[in-house]
């Protein structure tokens, strides 16, 4: 292969990476002294080399991101003195890390450039005074009055553009439209993925018509928000709810979660019961906060110790000896044992208390803080007047400013390498390649700490507690075992075809899939 020029061959190069999923940099260049021509060049993975050793103090909190690890790969191009074009002399090609995914291609750091018709759209948004989020928004308006119709040509343009794209209605003895459901096939496929614990969350109502938002939230391997499917619900009945969750398991093909997150809403209790009795049904421990001060306000107001003993009894307590010891203590204590709330309460103590949600898998989440988060970034693109349409636009730029926010995390995992803080550490060693970023680090605290406990944390969490690390140092076993380190948490995992996501014939996004 033959170059005409040495920049030729840096953008050839260039391009052959973006499309690999790797960056790349200019190495070394020689030139002939007498009349300044570069006579050979070589270009590397950005990843090539290691990193000097660190002069600063190393109690610094916050240490940069290590980005090398010594890859190989290169392109060493030399100049044929009498064709005068630039010859391959030397091409290595493997590497020893993970490639990034097209879909982030745009972020590393040789192929940060912005293409000139882009940068003319961001200066006219700017001098508007408008955010880039909000002219994009302006600029892909297509609405049209007539909310039926509207929706009805809303979603065939949705089905033409991925005939993977899942919605239903429900309707009333009027033939009216009472409840929507939507997952378009992202949401479909991620589910498959990461489809172990949801939460579903009616309390944001949202455009005109003031219809409960419910939303089906998890988390991935990074441990962002991943949104599975949205509905637009007319009541919150039993019969309602019941048409929305059968709804979506068959738009997920009838994959049930091991745990579901909700409030404490009785209709959607029921319907759960109905539609999903093996999935375990966990209550959200901050909504039973919220409606503990609308019970026990005066207590909290009159007894400053109250509000430590309930948190307590809901996270403090892992043996179920010690949890009802502790419960019974505090109605004593506070004179309550004859409160309704607290006896109705104390009968679903199964799905809120510690001691018992502790095993099951939660990925541990205690809270549907998915959903609230989600609801606070709804506010800043919705806003009441919309009409059913207008809502659908903008609720998918919500979504994906979460696919962004995965995209720019996974970019990471790949491109910085964890800082060791044990480097001797072999379990540390085997982890730093296979967890996420986030997941590393929730993994490595582990690690740091020496005091045994029975939290069962591996069978909740899905990463072993200190109490398992410490026992595996005792008995010398100095690597992980491969089951102790399950595939959701880690970097690959997303590699394959989704499980049991065969029903609708999904086709997966091709910007999403790994290279290796």
């Amino acid at each position: 292969m033959e170059f005409e020029a040495d920049e030729i061959a840096y953008c050839f190069y260039n391009e052959y990476g973006r499309k690999a999923g790797f960056s790349i940099r200019k190495k070394y260049v020689n030139k002939c002294k007498k009349i300044e021509v570069v006579t050979s060049r070589r270009f590397v993975c950005v990843k090539e080399g290691v990193r000097g050793k660190d002069k600063r103090d190393q109690n610094v909190k916050n240490p940069q991101a290590e980005t090398r690890c010594g890859c190989e790969v290169r392109l060493v191009i030399v100049l044929n003195r009498d064709s005068k074009k630039y010859v391959v002399s030397e091409f290595i090609a493997e590497h020893n890390h993970y490639l990034h995914l097209p879909s982030t291609m745009h972020m590393m750091p040789s192929q940060r450039k912005v293409v000139a018709t882009h940068a003319i759209e961001i200066d006219l948004a700017h001098e508007s005074g408008l955010r880039l989020k909000h002219s994009y928004e302006l600029l892909s308006k297509d609405m049209e009055h007539g909310a039926a119709a509207s929706l009805g040509r809303y979603f065939s343009r949705q089905l033409k553009e991925n005939p993977s794209y899942y919605f239903a209605t429900q309707l009333d003895c009027e033939e009216l439209i009472t409840t929507i459901f939507w997952a378009n096939a992202r949401m479909i496929i991620d589910y498959s993925h990461f489809d172990d614990v949801i939460t579903f969350d009616t309390t944001y109502s949202t455009n005109r018509d003031a219809r409960p938002l419910g939303v089906f939230l998890g988390l991935n391997h990074h441990r962002e928000t991943v949104v599975f499917g949205g509905a637009l619900l007319y009541d919150e009945t039993i019969e309602s709810f019941v048409w929305l969750f059968e709804t979506f398991l068959e738009a997920i093909s009838e994959k049930k979660p091991i745990t579901i997150f909700t409030d404490q809403d009785v209709a959607m209790s029921t319907a759960i019961k109905v539609v999903m009795p093996k999935t375990y049904h966990a209550l959200c421990s901050w909504h039973m906060w919220q409606n503990a001060e609308k019970h026990l306000g005066h207590l909290l107001k009159t007894e400053p110790q109250f509000n430590a003993d309930f948190l307590a009894c809901i996270y403090k307590y892992d043996g179920e000896d010690e949890f009802l010891t502790a419960w019974n203590e505090m109605l004593d204590k506070y004179d309550v044992r004859e409160n309704k709330w607290l006896i109705d309460l104390s009968k679903l103590k199964e799905k809120w208390a510690q001691a018992y949600v502790k095993r099951t898998f939660t990925t541990g989440m205690k809270t549907i803080q998915l959903s609230e988060s989600f609801n606070a970034d709804l506010k800043d693109c919705l806003h009441t007047d919309l009409n059913i349409v207008e809502f659908f636009t903008h609720f998918e730029t919500v979504v994906n400013q979460k696919r962004d926010m995965e995209l720019e995390a996974e970019y990471n995992s790949r491109q910085k390498f964890p800082r060791l803080k044990l480097k001797s550490s072999p379990m540390l060693n085997q982890v730093a390649t296979m967890y996420t970023s986030k997941l590393f680090d929730l993994f490595q605290t582990e690690v740091e700490e020496t005091l045994s406990c029975s939290c069962r944390k591996f069978e909740s969490f899905g990463i072993l507690c200190r109490h398992g690390l410490k026992v595996l140092d005792v008995l010398d076993i100095k690597l992980i075992p491969n089951r102790y380190i399950i595939k959701r948490w880690r970097r690959d995992a997303k590699d394959g075809s989704g499980k049991n996501c065969t029903t609708h014939n999904i086709k997966p996004d091709t910007r999403l899939e790994y290279v290796d």
